[in-house]
């Protein structure tokens, strides 16, 4: 359960993290960063890919500022996996409200 985000912060589980992070369901990994920075390539996602979620949810930044290329989504979407892209606090809410509903992964970018 996410308690809280701000910029830069986020609490898990009453867990304090200060780095990008990827929630899996039974672990967080807080040293979660991607090639390219604020471009998400599936190489960013291959451990995630791994877990065969059923739903992820990927937060892009406080201001949105991490991109999601198209064709990526349509692969993650044709391996029938429900993708949820919006800024980190809406992210945040989305996986709170569905994490119960579905075989969850979040990626979320906690700055820009």
């Amino acid at each position: 359960m996410i308690s809280d985000y701000r910029f830069g912060q986020i609490v898990i589980d009453g867990i304090t993290y200060t780095q990008d992070v990827i929630i899996y369901p039974n672990r967080v990994d807080s040293n979660w960063w991607r090639a390219q920075g604020h471009l998400l390539q599936e190489s960013d996602l291959s451990e995630v890919l791994n877990e065969t979620p059923e739903c992820l949810v990927i937060g892009t930044g406080a201001y949105g500022l991490m991109k999601i290329p198209s064709h990526l989504i349509k692969e993650l979407t044709a391996d029938n996996i429900k993708v949820i892209a919006k800024p980190t606090a809406e992210a945040c809410c989305q996986y709170n409200e569905l994490n119960q509903k579905y075989k969850m992964i979040a990626v979320l970018h906690l700055t820009c």
